[in-house]
């Protein structure tokens, strides 16, 4: 579904990704970790045409990222805050998002319905615009807009992260049945090994731009990750 080839990317001369070859297929759980710098979000922001590569592409079923528009109806993604539109309330986001990917009111409220026990009653109906929500609550609107429209590739940056334990749990149940029940291919970046180890079939972690370990989770997968940033672990 998307291949990643011979893809740098520079600022100056700082070199701050270079990924020779990564596959990933229709329908895996993807999940990305490393520290700050590791180049997490640089590869997320090429997969989305935000940044242009330095050498290298990357191509999502097919098609050229960098070069092409054509990927952008099958895919969807939430980085931060800034992705919302902070002077519509979240009903009026949706509604915005829905129309951008040929969804009408009834496709929109029939897909957001399904989110009431994850929106716990603090996003409905509230009157209130996304820039005056909590961060937790901008986040929970920014994901569940990125399901909108029956997404094939979903891209979600540190997705945990500012939201209470009840709904990290309810989060994860969304990502699994995503990928393992309706085959989307779903790319995580995260600094909470826990939890991207109980919801990602496969784990890439990178170290200053390049992939270190490729690993395919398992029982294991969560302390041999621990063990490496605890710098107990030799690559």
């Amino acid at each position: 579904m998307i291949t990643t080839t011979n893809l740098t990317k520079k600022y100056n001369s700082n070199l701050v990704l270079n990924i020779e070859n990564l596959d990933i297929p229709k329908g895996q759980s993807f999940g990305l970790v490393g520290n700050n710098g590791a180049g997490k979000t640089t590869y997320f922001s090429l997969l989305l045409d935000l940044i242009e590569p330095t050498t290298g592409h990357i191509k999502n079923n097919n098609i050229l990222v960098h070069e092409s528009e054509a990927w952008k109806p099958f895919t969807s993604s939430f980085i931060d805050e800034s992705f919302l539109i902070g002077y519509l309330t979240p009903e009026e986001y949706f509604y915005f998002i829905g129309e951008l990917r040929g969804q009408n009111k009834a496709d929109v409220d029939a897909l957001v319905s399904k989110f009431e026990d994850f929106f716990h009653g603090e996003i409905l109906g509230q009157k209130k615009y996304l820039r005056d929500l909590s961060k937790g609550n901008q986040k929970k609107a920014g994901i569940v807009a990125a399901l909108i429209g029956n997404p094939e590739v979903i891209i979600l940056d540190e997705p945990f992260a500012n939201l209470d334990p009840t709904t990290q749990i309810k989060l994860k149940q969304i990502i699994k049945e995503l990928a393992q029940e309706q085959g989307v291919t779903v790319l995580i970046s995260s600094h909470d090994l826990m939890h991207i180890t109980d919801v990602c079939e496969r784990i890439v972690l990178l170290e200053k731009g390049e992939i270190i370990k490729d690993i395919v989770t398992s029982e294991a997968t969560l302390k041999e990750l621990e063990s490496y940033f605890a710098g107990t672990q030799a690559v």
